[in-house]
């Protein structure tokens, strides 16, 4: 499956357009990942509790649009864009979207 943030995909061309394709997740903080955080933020740094967390939503939203997109039938994703949003406090959604494709190389 090829997954770009582009419109096109340099030698290849767009065959057929399946549609939108998304995957989601929402992750909650832990309280042990706070706790570290918080003593962290008095020295400065890098939170590496949570650039684990929202490496594994997005690794988890990227496996949700795949999977999408391949019953679709689709062999790539284009426009592939991420967003985030809170959703209460301590917890917070990831959002992976773009549209399935069949591409041929030209």
């Amino acid at each position: 499956m090829i997954v770009v943030n582009t419109e096109s995909i340099p030698g290849y061309s767009i065959r057929e357009v399946k549609g939108l394709v998304q995957g989601n997740t929402i992750r909650a903080k832990h309280v042990g990942r706070d706790l570290m955080a918080g003593l962290k933020n008095l020295i400065g740094g890098e939170l590496k509790g949570y650039t684990e967390l929202l490496t594994e939503a997005r690794r988890e939203a990227l496996e949700r649009m795949l999977a999408q997109a391949q019953q679709l039938g689709a062999n790539a994703v284009i426009n592939v864009r991420f967003s985030t949003s809170e959703l209460m406090q301590g917890a917070a959604e990831l959002h992976a979207y773009g549209t399935a494709v069949v591409v041929e190389e030209v």
